[in-house]
């Protein structure tokens, strides 16, 4: 009985003592816990990327430059191409010829470019480099549609240009007017040349004159003076007298005044007097 009592009245043992000043909080915080959260929300994959990219960038400029440097040769010859009939492809080479012996990688081909186009036959140059020593040039000219104002030549598109060859360009019908109304010439020209040819009618040249007057020149010789009034009404009028009048004896009729209201003047070749042709 004794013995039953010592047991229950047993001490129990209490909590062990705590530290003077310390104050129980309950779990301690993790001090780095907002750092490690901070790292692993970190997408450090994507990081790693960015920066190989960003090393890659700054290394490709010097990698390429070294690669180029030790490929880099002098270019030994320039190959010049295309259609040529006012150029001299032999000329064109040696204008050409001050960039042989120049670095392949670092001659500036638009300069290349530039010079050639300044010739008066060339509409454009397209120059590339071809691995490992030579360039290409390739050409296009300029197509003529007309002698201008006697020594210079007109292109399709409207542009003048004074080769030291025009001859080259054959046989051509001539314009002629102030350089400022060239595109009105050819269109003038152009819309002419269309008629005549529906009338079995050959187109050979039209000049406007300072003060404003037309002059037309068929194939056969005669010339057609339209003045500077009612141009398109007179042309037609031509057409019909030449083909109503004049078609059979055209051999012997130099020249056609149109500047009547009524009718037009003949010039006969072989008394080289004007007689007039009603319509």
């Amino acid at each position: 009985m004794l013995e039953t009592l010592l047991i229950r009245s047993r001490a129990v043992p209490s909590d062990p003592p705590k530290r003077r000043g310390a104050t129980s909080l309950g779990p301690e915080r993790d001090r780095f816990g907002l750092l490690k959260a901070v790292l692993a929300a970190m997408p450090w994959g994507q990081a790693l990327m960015g920066a190989g990219i960003v090393l890659l960038a700054a290394l490709v400029p010097w990698g390429t430059g070294e690669v180029l440097n030790a490929m880099d040769r002098q270019v030994m010859a320039i190959d010049v191409t295309g259609s040529l009939v006012g150029e001299n492809r032999t000329a064109l080479e040696r204008s050409t010829g001050k960039w042989i012996g120049r670095s392949f990688f670092a001659t500036d081909l638009s300069q290349i470019k530039e010079s050639l186009e300044q010739r008066p036959w060339v509409e454009s140059a397209a120059v590339k480099r071809v691995w490992p020593d030579r360039l290409q040039v390739e050409i296009r000219e300029k197509k003529p549609l007309a002698y201008w104002n006697g020594g210079r030549l007109v292109s399709r598109n409207g542009e003048l240009f004074t080769p030291d060859n025009p001859e080259v360009a054959g046989k051509l019908p001539r314009l002629a007017g102030p350089d400022e109304r060239v595109k009105e010439v050819i269109s003038m020209a152009r819309t002419m040349s269309d008629r005549l040819t529906g009338h079995n009618l050959g187109f050979a040249g039209l000049s406007l004159e300072h003060r404003g007057a037309w002059t037309l020149t068929l194939a056969n010789g005669i010339e057609v003076v339209l003045g500077r009034d009612q141009v398109e009404q007179r042309f037609e009028r031509f057409i019909t007298v030449y083909q109503e009048r004049l078609a059979s004896r055209s051999d012997e009729v130099s020249r056609v005044d149109a500047r009547y209201s009524n009718g037009v003047a003949v010039q006969w070749k072989s008394t080289e007097t004007a007689s007039r042709s009603k319509s």
